[in-house]
């Protein structure tokens, strides 16, 4: 039990900090990192009925650390956010533009798996973790479904959070050097503590339980591959552009708790031998990352010769990653935030539903 009490402290800790600086996803970070480092050093709590509590998880184990109802639930509310973000008016915004966006999406979907075959050719890579690990967009749902389609959810959270860092940091870069753009705005945020969000997140308690205890079941029963995340994620976006799920948003509290879950089981499961797997990925892993974003900033401008929306909001359109601050470097330079968002959404939600899937496939073809 101190174990896992040290764990949640420093979780909580790190999770803080990483949110001063903006960090997307800030808890599933902390808590890779956080138990990561824990693991290495030996401090890491046990696997549950493996022995005492206090014992360090078995460096040649790779059977769940984390209980496996709470990774379920915390996939199943990482799928239900993903899915509310889905609003009928954002959507709206693509206009006419939603059949060239689609093809876009697919066209960076296809250079993501093709990136990562190459990355699967790699000793220490199996072509399965490595096309996961480059799918451009949805790092948080790519970690939490990595264990589900057999890949190795470690070189997954590590490259996935590689790339949102690079892109992250290159949009503010690129939205002034080369469109002389401000990068530096930032979006407003709802009030946290105002009457209408807290009623928002009432219904989205409500909205969380349906999704769950129907879209899990319904996701087994359909033989669907991580059903705990692909279930409500379904749910939750049908509810949302019907209308249905109204003003309802998943509480942030509630979010970070199933983020850092989500961290810990990746986290948990480092030992030495892997992270020096992970570093000799690495260079060439940042290279491909390299070669998405340059293949994507062309896929955008393709879509501007497409939609006759301009170079910059097509460029923030098909980034492989950090909406964030795509958001907040479209409303600094007033550029069309809506149809901005809505192509990146549309983007996650093809890359969460389609990439796993071809993912595998692409897998298959190259055993």
């Amino acid at each position: 039990m101190r174990r896992w009490t040290v764990l949640v402290l420093l979780t909580a800790v790190a999770t803080l900090v990483l949110e001063a600086f903006d960090v997307d996803a800030a808890a599933l970070f902390a808590g890779l990192v956080v138990a990561g480092g824990l693991a290495i050093a030996g401090r890491a709590p046990g696997r549950t009925g493996t022995g005492p509590e206090t014992a360090s998880p078995p460096a040649d184990s790779d059977d769940p650390i984390v209980p496996r109802w709470a990774l379920v639930a915390s996939q199943g509310v990482l799928g239900v956010f993903i899915g509310t973000m889905a609003e009928p008016e954002t959507v709206s915004g693509l206009g006419s533009s939603w059949f060239p966006v689609l093809v876009i999406g697919v066209g960076t979907l296809v250079i993501s798996i093709a990136c990562g075959a190459l990355l699967g050719l790699h000793r220490d890579v199996d072509p399965l973790t490595g096309s996961l690990a480059l799918v451009a967009g949805g790092a948080s749902g790519l970690v939490a479904l990595a264990r589900e389609f057999g890949g190795d959810e470690r070189m997954v959270a590590v490259i996935q959070y590689l790339r949102v860092a690079l892109v992250t940091v290159t949009i503010p870069l690129v939205a002034s050097l080369v469109f002389g753009a401000d990068g530096d705005a930032v979006a407003p945020g709802a009030d946290a503590w105002s009457a209408e969000t807290l009623r928002g997140q009432a219904w989205g308690l409500l909205l969380l339980a349906v999704c769950l205890g129907v879209g899990i079941p319904i996701g087994r029963l359909l033989r669907m591959p991580a059903a705990g995340l692909l279930g409500p994620l379904a749910l939750a976006t049908a509810a949302e552009l019907t209308g249905i799920a109204g003003a309802a948003e998943v509480s942030p509290a509630l979010l970070a708790v199933a983020y850092a879950v989500i961290g810990w089981q990746a986290g948990l499961g480092f030992t030495m031998p892997r992270l020096r797997a992970i570093g000799r990925v690495l260079p060439l892993a940042l290279v491909l990352i390299l070669v998405i974003g340059a293949g994507c900033a062309l896929l955008g401008v393709v879509l501007s010769a497409w939609t006759g929306e301009s170079m910059f909001d097509c460029y923030l359109a098909t980034t492989p990653g950090g909406i964030y601050a795509v958001l907040a470097a479209a409303t600094g330079a007033g550029g069309n935030v809506a149809f901005v968002v809505a192509a990146q959404i549309l983007r996650v939600l093809l890359m969460l539903f389609v990439a796993p899937f071809a993912a595998r496939l692409a897998a298959r073809r190259s055993r």
